[in-house]
């Protein structure tokens, strides 16, 4: 893989240059720790098992597909339907607005150290900017309608699959991890934001018509019953 060219501060928008500056500390102390992972004794499991999780959250497909499983079953339907509808209104915010505006280059882009260790664990090369993750985003706006519809007592474990998919940009050196802060805050606000909506329609639309009831009492194993 060839080094990619260095993108000097000044050449940064305003909102980069601040992020870089305000989070230098924090960003290089938690991605020194996940370097420190890889080089120890450990490292090729965690190399292994990091490169391949990231993969779960390349463009939210996985989670798209679960989210539609969701949407089958009459029990799991308002889950579903919060975690497609967080899905979509996270990439709103993240890929189409907030990426764009604050066009942050990715860490190997911005240091040779970055870099040095980026083409040392990772060396895979994605899309122009960093800030904030889209991974994250869409992981946390995912897993906020299912610990907000599902029993709180086993559903914040959905959250760990957030702070894994984090861990996991971070360990492959294609995100800072105030970028992951910035996932998870705007994650949550979509995933919340899309909670809120299903729970309307579900409450104030639905039950007025026809069409509403059918979206909440459809299930695909009726199909089936009625096959045999």
């Amino acid at each position: 893989m060839e080094q990619v060219p260095i993108i000097l501060a000044e050449n940064m928008t305003k909102a980069a240059q601040w992020l870089n500056t305000t989070f230098a500390s924090f960003d290089s102390a938690i991605l020194d720790f996940y370097y420190n992972l890889h080089k120890g004794s450990a490292g090729g499991f965690f190399d292994f098992f990091f490169k391949n999780f990231t993969l779960l959250g390349e463009d939210g497909i996985f989670l798209i597909l679960l989210s539609l499983i969701f949407l089958l079953f009459k029990k799991t339907r308002k889950v579903g339907a919060g975690m497609l509808g967080g899905i979509i209104i996270g990439a709103l915010f993240t890929n189409i607005t907030i990426k764009q505006v604050v066009a942050r280059p990715r860490p190997y882009a911005t240091t040779e150290l970055f870099q040095s260790r980026w083409l040392e664990v990772n060396g895979r090369l994605e899309s122009e900017y960093s800030f904030p993750s889209g991974h994250t985003t869409s992981a946390m706006a995912a897993m906020t309608p299912i610990f907000l519809f599902c029993k709180k007592n086993v559903s914040w474990l959905a959250f760990l699959f957030v702070i894994v998919m984090g861990a996991s940009r971070n360990y492959i050196f294609v995100h800072y991890p105030s970028d992951i802060l910035g996932g998870i805050i705007v994650g949550g606000l979509a995933g919340l934001l899309a909670y809120l909506i299903v729970r309307a329609f579900y409450e104030k639309v639905f039950p007025k018509n026809k069409l509403g009831a059918f979206v909440m009492n459809f299930d695909v194993r009726n199909i089936f019953k009625k096959a045999k």
